[in-house]
């Protein structure tokens, strides 16, 4: 009983990064968030899904697979995303693109009240 609710639970985990990502996937709106989407979320997504197939399939061959394709999924995307991003800034896709930042002058403060001082 114990053992299937781990697997439902991690497979539950892997499902929910894995719609994050593709959601951030479609929602972003350049390269840079782009990537960033797929590859944190979906990286976890997929690593809880690995986890389930070990947890379900136990330490033999099916679970060794697992973990071998965690250690590949954890080398290999980090490598895509510096690899997509540096081509993305080759080619001139601006860093900031749409983003701003506000500027501190710009920014109404709310005036101090001197309630509690007025005598």
């Amino acid at each position: 009983m114990i053992h299937a609710i781990v697997v439902i639970a991690l497979l539950v985990v892997g499902t929910f990064f894995l719609t994050v990502g593709t959601i951030g996937l479609l929602r972003l709106p350049n390269v840079y968030n782009r990537m960033h989407a797929t590859s944190k979320p979906t990286t976890l997504g997929t690593a809880a899904i690995f986890l389930a197939g070990f947890a379900h399939f136990g330490p033999g061959e099916e679970g060794l697979t697992a973990l071998i394709g965690i250690a590949f999924l954890f080398l290999t995307v980090p490598t895509g995303s510096h690899m997509i991003a540096r081509a993305a800034e080759r080619i001139g896709i601006p860093f900031l693109g749409s983003v701003t930042w506000p500027d501190p002058d710009a920014v109404e403060r709310p005036e101090r009240s001197n309630d509690a001082n007025d005598d």
